[in-house]
């Protein structure tokens, strides 16, 4: 297919995104789906997809296959994927990164979200992607060079922004919101990640992938971080992530019992209070009626 049927293309499947995700307008996230080219960022055909349980072949070799939404494969042997268009589609409206504003982008993959975070801050803003995988940060740093405003990081993602941000974007699975991530939102700044708890195997050691999880907003107010529950969550564990068994098992109870529509704030670095539906030393998630 040629440059300018993929373009009709990519229209159409950014309108489809949002749509499959309930967003009923983001102008700017929908032209982001379609100036950016899916294929650029997942290397030369055969490409793989994911169908939950294995991997199969896309028997083509026309970009246009990828403009749907499916999880292509990154690094197959640790079950990376490109990740969910629809997923990423809610995350991001959610986000609400604007033109002008800095971006980090924890978890970066090989760079495809990382672009759409690009094209929607514009010239004026900036987008730090860290990415833990030596092999993938390198793969993302060749995808990205011709997006002047991104600068990629091989690092631990636990560890940034190291100062001020607008927003914060998260794209593996963790227990727990970083300290780098909440204490350097700026005021006014979103966080989205998404809060899983770890699958265990038969011999009770952590799998690569979350076993239950859901996709958090965290908005810095003036006194207070606001929270929300956004959707369902499945995602790689991130590299470097440790915790306690106990914890684990605590979050895993929540999750279980439901009620996540019910949070309406983080408890940050404060004591727990009683209408907590998660609670640890430090910080937990504050139900509370709708607003």
């Amino acid at each position: 297919m040629d440059e300018t049927r993929l373009a009709i293309c990519r229209e159409a499947f950014g309108r489809q995104m949002l749509a499959k995700a309930g967003i009923d307008r983001d102008d700017a996230l929908r032209e982001a789906f379609a100036c950016i080219p899916r294929e650029h960022f997942l290397g030369p055909p055969p490409w793989r997809i994911s169908n939950g349980f294995s991997y199969v072949d896309i028997l083509s070799s026309d970009p246009v296959v990828l403009y749907q939404d499916v999880l292509v494969a990154l690094q197959e042997e640790r079950g990376v994927n490109n990740g969910s268009p629809s997923l990423h589609a809610k995350g991001l409206h959610e986000l609400a990164p604007r033109p002008g504003e800095s971006v980090c982008h924890i978890g970066a993959g090989g760079g495809y979200y990382t672009a759409l975070l690009s094209h929607m801050v514009g010239p004026a803003g900036k987008v730090i992607a860290v990415e833990f995988d030596e092999a993938l940060a390198k793969r993302a740093a060749d995808n990205l060079r011709p997006y002047p405003n991104v600068e990629v990081v091989n690092g631990n993602g636990l560890e940034w922004p190291r100062e001020r941000t607008d927003a914060v974007y998260v794209n593996f699975a963790i227990h727990r919101p970083s300290i780098s991530w909440v204490d350097n939102l700026a005021p006014g700044g979103r966080l989205v990640f998404p809060l899983c708890a770890p699958r265990r195997d038969e011999r009770n050691r952590l799998a690569p992938h979350s076993s239950r999880g859901g996709l958090f907003l965290f908005e810095r107010l003036p006194g207070e971080y606001r929270a929300s529950y956004l959707s369902p969550a499945f995602f790689v564990w991130g590299e470097g992530v440790t915790g306690s068994m106990e914890s684990y098992v605590a979050l895993d109870a929540a999750f279980r019992s439901g009620g996540m529509e019910n949070i309406r704030r983080l408890r940050w670095k404060a004591k727990p209070e009683e209408s907590e539906w998660y609670s640890d030393e430090d910080w937990g998630l504050v139900a509370g009626p709708a607003e």
